[in-house]
């Protein structure tokens, strides 16, 4: 820390930084509360000294000064401990004596947050508030035509399809010469999306998997979760629990050789392989899982040293066409689970996404395909990629369904959509969009954290430091100090919550639409939006 009264060019004040302390003097009993909990360390107590002036009645003598000191609870102005307004010294402050206040201005830091070269990393989505699903009207109602449902009188079950379903005549062909018919898993079309054991903490990667067991197990709701690429701890790999998730290996193959190592222990198949090629927060970029994440657990999981960053290549180094992958990557998985396990592809949405689907129509092998849009939040990506790279997926899945009709696959190869669902609260909405745009399924992973474990990130830059592992919340830090605040049973039973309400949700608009048996993908007839030139991209009804 540099001594009281010096200065120089690059020296910051508490108002320079995007986010400021305000602390009450008169509130505060010096508890030390919020500086034991600031996951930055922007907090610190400080003896500061006070000045009085004291004044004679009638200025008969000279005004003299007299010195004290007191206590403070001072914000630090050094950049790599400036405040990221994440709130929590307010929410364990019992006077109600300090809150962090956003600068309005936001040039805040340009300069020192880019010295040295190193760009600053911004963990969440994109700052962009504006998205084509929420404007996007569901304008078809049975009323005299069609039997009508009530989704409150009514008992229906939403299920959906992962796998590849063939024509009655490729399958029995199929099963007579080959004596293999693809595998199918009949699941919820909402998944959760592929956030990794390394990425998220273990009290909250276990509370997901507790609610994931629940909502199958009691209540009857296939849900399935997504490990992201990291492997998964070996007593899930060995439990009857895998049945319930999908195993991602992506290109930095992390944790692969424990999956492929407990293959004969397994009690049950995992419900599928997602073989990631590209992320939607990122296209064309691999992610990071820094070294402060990487501590013994998660470096024994992923068979690395300690304390090392993990860099994924942006693409599969053994890996340079779609044909090679389906006849490498997907066949050799297929193999090592006897043909029993679903295996699809995970790309960015990008305009090369056709291309990867008319490779994919042409092969049996290939159980789907994931699209995840730009939308799609990470606590990896830099912010040009974030803000700059990347396709809508509201156009890139309704031209992959479109392009399946013209084929005549449209029934056989499930697409599943991610990025930017439930992005301003509206999940059911959003999910039920692009389902009727031609989507399978939706996968969502940003909005399980808000809801389910009460991330304070927001699009205006609060916090967002899922990247450095110290979430104030425990949600993305490998720090027991800070996961320890986590109770897993609460993150299942906020996670059963969050799919009981959507499931009432969607259940109410997919009702009044007379589907009661099957999800109505591609059934765009009954969307509508009021911009013109969205409605012609998507090929849906311009209503006003």
């Amino acid at each position: 820390m540099e001594p009281v009264g010096h200065m120089h060019p690059s020296t910051l004040s508490p108002t320079d930084h995007l986010w400021q302390v305000v602390w009450d003097r008169g509130r505060c009993t010096l508890c030390g509360r919020c500086t034991a909990v600031c996951p930055v360390r922007a907090l610190e107590l400080r003896v500061c000294r006070s000045r009085a002036l004291n004044l004679s009645p009638g200025l008969v003598e000279k005004p003299s000064n007299t010195y004290g000191a007191y206590h403070a609870v001072h914000c630090s102005t050094e950049i790599e401990r400036a405040c990221v307004g994440c709130g929590m010294c307010g929410l364990v402050c019992p006077n109600d004596a300090i809150a962090p206040v956003r600068s309005a201005e936001i040039d805040r830091l340009r300069f020192h947050n880019n010295q040295g070269g190193e760009p600053r990393r911004r963990g969440g989505r994109r700052n962009d508030t504006t998205g084509i699903l929420d404007r996007i009207k569901f304008v078809r109602i049975s009323m005299l035509t069609d039997p009508a449902l009530d989704a409150g009188r009514h008992e229906f079950e939403i299920r959906t399809l992962l796998g590849r379903v063939l024509p009655p005549e490729q399958a029995v062909a199929a099963a007579t010469e080959q004596g293999w018919i693809p595998p199918v898993r009949e699941i919820y079309p909402l998944i959760i999306g592929g956030m990794s054991f390394g990425a998220l903490s273990p009290t909250m990667w276990e509370g997901l998997q507790m609610g994931v067991a629940y909502l199958n197990e009691e209540l009857g709701m296939p849900v399935r979760i997504c490990t992201g690429e990291g492997g998964c701890p070996p007593r899930l790999l060995r439990s009857r629990f895998l049945k319930y998730v999908i195993l991602q290996i992506a290109s930095g193959y992390f944790g692969w050789d424990e999956i492929i190592h407990a293959l004969p222990h397994m009690k049950e198949d995992p419900c599928a392989v997602e073989i990631k090629y590209g992320q939607g927060a990122k296209p064309g970029d691999g992610g990071l899982l820094m070294w402060y994440k990487v501590n013994k657990l998660i470096a024994a999981i992923r068979g690395v040293p300690t304390g090392v960053s993990l860099p994924s290549p942006p693409t599969h180094q053994t890996k340079y066409s779609i044909e090679e992958s389906v006849a490498k990557m997907i066949q050799s998985i297929s193999m090592a689970w006897g043909f029993r396990v679903p295996v699809y592809p995970k790309i960015s949405a990008t305009t090369t996404s056709l291309a990867v689907l008319n490779n994919l129509a042409r092969n049996p092998y290939a159980a789907g395909l994931a699209i995840d849009g730009e939308d799609g939040g990470t606590g990896a990506a830099y912010n040009v990629s974030m803000n700059h790279m990347g396709h809508p997926i509201a156009s890139n899945v309704r031209d992959a369904y479109l392009n399946l009709v013209k084929i005549g696959k449209q029934n056989e190869i499930p697409i599943f959509a991610g990025g930017g669902a439930g992005k301003n609260g509206n999940l059911a909405a959003n999910a039920a969009a692009l389902i009727m745009l031609g989507a399978s399924g939706v996968q969502t992973g940003k909005y399980i954290m808000q809801a389910a474990a009460g991330c304070v990130g927001t699009e205006s830059d609060r916090c967002n430091i899922c990247n450095i592992g110290l979430c104030p919340k425990g949600i993305t830090s490998q720090d027991a100090r800070l996961y320890r605040r986590i109770d897993p049973e609460q993150v299942a039973q906020r996670l059963v919550d969050v799919y009981l309400s959507f499931d009432s949700e969607l259940k109410k608009i997919l009702a009044p639409l007379g589907r009661s048996t099957s999800l109505p993908i591609g059934m765009a007839d009954a969307l509508g939006i009021d911009d013109y030139q969205a409605a012609q991209r998507l090929q849906i009804r311009h209503v006003v």
